[in-house]
């Protein structure tokens, strides 16, 4: 939710122009500060930006959003399993025009993995697989798509390289999509054993760009696409892989903070749920929670109400102000803040005030997705702790400048980890 001065605003971010009472009476009442969430060297994606605010050093875990979301659909990724993000997006004349398919749906989503499965999966080679002495049958796969959430999929190369250069489709709207196929990384140096099937960054590339040139020949004869043009629809065709990597080694928030003996993460994202997985949080899944401004808010703040009668940690995630500043609408990315603030902040906080045993709240966006931009930026992200007895501070609102003179200064790494396990 967080962004940059806007003309339209009188200047304003959204964050300061919005009607957001809860979240400035939190402020108010509590300490605010601003958080380092994209470090040096990373790209300003939320796989970066939400695991680093839950302390962990990138440069020991990051391994892509495709892991991540391995582990939330129920992939167990194997140690050659080479997995990354599948968008399904939109392609107009020759230029990404949305990074989403059209707000594609997961029951229409299905349909077209499935297709896609059916033409473009493919086993390992023969040859390939007698000179290593792979077993024959299940597991040989060199290419499979999964099913994921919306227009986020999974794309899993049995042997992939990761030292690949991508695009995130949604940093490129309305550019030209066939500069931006994947690329070898030339600043990687690898050794590919002959007794492995391990494909080198060259081969990987060519492989999904070989993928993304087949799936738009697919998707534009395939039913559901031809349905949306005669209504004038966008249509999702093609597939754009992103972001992948090899399975993580992350400790769990319970090794690392004694404070936290169980814990549940609220998320309508794969991603998001990936993170939670192997950051040892349970996952609690919230019947119309969409990813999108439409969100059953409600729902996932009485979850993560009752989620706190029992667990020390919980880890609430609203994706509807970044879907809505990628699609540039800036109407609907400030209704989201809003509804944020009402319909999900507002009942936890009226509900856990009035607890015996105290709760600690903290509130702040993973990066900043600017609605005049329409990509991530890696900015320092402003945010706020409160608990009944903490000392306030100066700051009397919410937003990205009120938060400069916040108490907490600003903070990199695990610092804000450390602070609020301090409260």
């Amino acid at each position: 939710m967080a962004d940059l001065p806007v003309e339209r605003l009188g200047g304003k971010t959204l964050l300061q122009y919005a009607q957001k009472p809860m979240m400035d009476q939190l402020a108010r009442e509590g300490r605010c500060g601003r958080l380092i969430t994209v470090p040096e060297g990373f790209p300003p994606g939320s796989e970066v930006a939400n695991t680093a605010i839950l302390g962990y050093d990138l440069n020991k875990v990051y391994e892509g959003r495709g892991p991540l979301e391995a582990a939330s659909i129920g992939y167990e990724m194997a140690d050659d399993d080479f997995a990354i993000r599948c968008n399904i997006i939109t392609l107009e004349d020759g230029k990404i025009i949305t990074h989403n398919g059209g707000n594609l749906e997961t029951e229409d989503a299905r349909v077209l993995i499935d297709y896609l499965n059916e033409n473009l999966a493919k086993p390992i080679n023969e040859r390939e697989r007698l000179r290593v002495g792979a077993p024959v049958g299940m597991g040989c796969e060199r290419v499979k798509f999964i099913t994921g959430i919306q227009y986020r999929h999974l794309l899993v190369i049995k042997g992939g390289s990761k030292h690949i250069v991508c695009a995130p489709p949604h940093d490129h709207p309305n550019e030209e999509w066939r500069g931006l196929l994947v690329k070898p990384d030339s600043s990687e140096v690898s050794s590919f054993p002959a007794d492995t099937m391990r494909l080198s960054p060259q081969q990987t590339a060519d492989l999904i760009n070989e993928l993304i040139l087949k799936s738009q020949e697919l998707l534009a004869k395939h039913p559901f696409n031809i349905e949306r043009a005669k209504r004038g629809e966008r249509q999702a065709n093609s597939i754009w892989p992103w972001s992948g990597g090899y399975r993580p080694s992350m400790k769990t928030l319970q090794e690392q903070y004694p404070q936290i003996k169980s814990g549940t993460v609220i998320s309508a994202v794969d991603l998001i749920r990936g993170i939670g997985h192997y950051a040892g949080l349970k996952i609690v899944e919230v019947a119309g929670a969409t990813g999108l401004a439409d969100t059953n808010y409600e729902g996932k703040a009485q979850a993560a109400i009752e989620a706190l009668k029992e667990d020390d940690f919980v880890f609430v995630h609203v994706e509807a102000s970044d879907e809505a500043g990628h699609d540039g609408d800036l109407d609907l990315k400030l209704k989201t803040i809003e509804y944020l603030d009402q319909r999900l902040i507002a009942p936890i906080y009226n509900e856990v005030r009035t607890w015996a045993e105290p709760v600690c709240i903290a509130v702040l966006p993973d990066h900043l997705t600017p609605v005049e931009q329409r990509i991530h930026v890696g900015q320092p992200v402003p945010f706020l702790i409160w608990h009944r007895s903490i000392e306030p501070d100066d700051v009397q609102q919410y937003d990205e400048m009120s938060c400069v003179g916040g108490s907490y200064g600003l903070l990199r790494l695990g610092e804000f980890m450390q602070a609020l396990m301090q409260e």
